[in-house]
């Protein structure tokens, strides 16, 4: 019996996770992670390193990250408190879906999650005050080869829901898509 389930989306290697609920009178029961589960889907690595993050402002964005080859990572996203709108962008050079993006609700109702394949940035906007998310990455963070792509990118074109009302400095000085930018991610992606 498969207790999470995977729909794919249209970026290659991504998927929105959902899982099997077990209700009774205490309340619900729910797998987050199944290394024999999740490498149905290829994801062979497991999971190196779990991350939390609080983010108290409405509107707020995190992202665009990724990392650079050695340290590409495989993310399993998940809104614990909250609601957020989720964003994976295929960085793949040679994949049909280059510099395309996809995005899911994530919310502490719908209980789902989104995987988010070696080769692609993530990001989120808070769709409400107070999110909670989890993250489970099969690569430690490595600083020197994190990258962000500036979530306003012309390019990408990231249709977000609600005005950005928070940005950190260092996601607000992300790279815009150029010819150099190009050539970083079709040498070293």
């Amino acid at each position: 019996m498969n207790n999470l389930s995977f729909i794919p989306t249209k970026i290659q290697g991504s998927y929105l996770l959902r899982r099997k609920l077990n209700i009774d009178e205490r309340g619900t029961f729910s797998r987050i992670y199944c290394n024999k589960e999740l490498n149905r889907i290829n994801i062979e690595k497991p999971i190196s390193q779990i991350n939390f993050s609080e983010t108290a402002l409405k509107g707020t964005v995190r992202g665009m990250h990724f990392q650079l080859k050695p340290y590409q990572e495989t993310k399993i996203v998940t809104c614990l408190k909250g609601s957020v709108f989720d964003v994976v962008v295929d960085l793949r050079y040679t994949s049909p879906t280059f510099l395309k993006w996809h995005s899911e609700i994530l919310s502490s109702e719908n209980k789902n999650s989104l995987v988010i394949p070696e080769g692609c940035a993530h990001g989120f906007q808070t769709l409400e005050q107070n999110c909670k998310l989890l993250y489970l990455h099969t690569e430690m963070y490595s600083p020197e080869s994190e990258r962000t792509i500036h979530i306003m990118d012309s390019i990408l074109g990231i249709n977000w829901p609600i005005k950005v009302s928070n940005l950190s400095n260092k996601d607000s000085r992300g790279a815009f898509i150029n010819e150099s930018f190009l050539e970083v991610l079709k040498n070293e992606m």
